[in-house]
């Protein structure tokens, strides 16, 4: 059965990073391979994680839709697409990533956003783990885009604001009754003494704080550069409070 870990918070707080680390983390202890699902209309895990990505759901169901792509006969729209998802899955040897991608004209992105529920229902049984970097925001939550979670990261900023809007993921979790079995606070890029000042808020917010991450020139310069986060060496302070995140949360 797959163990199912999504991520979840407002922009900017470092899902996509956490996200790319938690898959090196599993790789590096052997829990392979990794389905890793890029529901960010923002698209940008494969950078992350150093792989490079051909097509992505949207763009393909836009061809589709224009008639830019045809049909092989006797195939409709629905089983071509299906085809066509398949096989635009970016494969590593230990990392396998599907990319929703941004809308392509009017209604689009519901239809994408149904395929992706639909694909990584079928896909996941065949992977031990499966990481989903979600798109900023809550609309994902609304459209029931993350369900049957195993574990749920909210990850905010080390600010009253992104611990404000990370208490809001946890309402609408609730509110919705998401089938989601545990679900974390993490606190990114802090620096010394900012957990202290924002206890108050983190406590309102009913989330217990896995860890706190602390603010790091090596990853701040790998993004600058645009070198894969996978590739940080294991001695990294970013890469190590992932590793203790993942035992805390006992996924390892």
């Amino acid at each position: 059965m797959t163990f199912n870990i999504a991520l979840a918070g407002k922009g900017g707080t470092g899902k996509t990073t956490l996200a790319a680390l938690i898959i090196r983390q599993l790789v590096k202890h052997g829990k392979k391979p990794v389905l890793a699902v890029d529901a960010d209309a923002n698209a940008n895990l494969n950078e992350a994680l150093g792989i490079e990505v051909e097509d992505t759901i949207a763009e393909l169901v836009a061809r589709v839709n224009n008639n830019r792509e045809s049909l092989p006969s006797g195939m409709t729209k629905d089983q071509y697409v299906a085809l066509k998802v398949h096989e635009s899955l970016a494969e590593s040897d230990n990392v396998d990533l599907m990319v929703m991608g941004g809308p392509e004209g009017a209604g689009c992105y519901c239809f994408v956003n149904n395929l992706v529920k639909n694909f990584v229902h079928k896909l996941s049984d065949n992977y031990p783990y499966m990481v989903m970097d979600n798109e900023a925001g809550l609309e994902h939550l609304s459209r029931r885009t993350t369900q049957n979670i195993d574990i749920l990261f909210v990850t905010s900023d080390a600010s009253v604001r992104g611990i404000r809007s990370a208490g809001r993921v946890k309402r609408l979790v609730d509110n919705l009754a998401l089938d989601v079995k545990k679900m974390y606070l993490v606190v990114t890029r802090v620096n010394e003494g900012s957990i202290d000042t924002l206890h108050d808020e983190i406590v309102k917010t009913g989330l217990e704080l896995i860890v706190a991450i602390p603010r790091d020139d090596q990853v701040f310069n790998y993004d600058l550069q645009g070198k894969p986060l996978a590739d940080l060496p294991d001695d990294n302070p970013v890469v190590a409070t992932v590793d203790e995140l993942l035992h805390k949360a006992a996924v390892l």
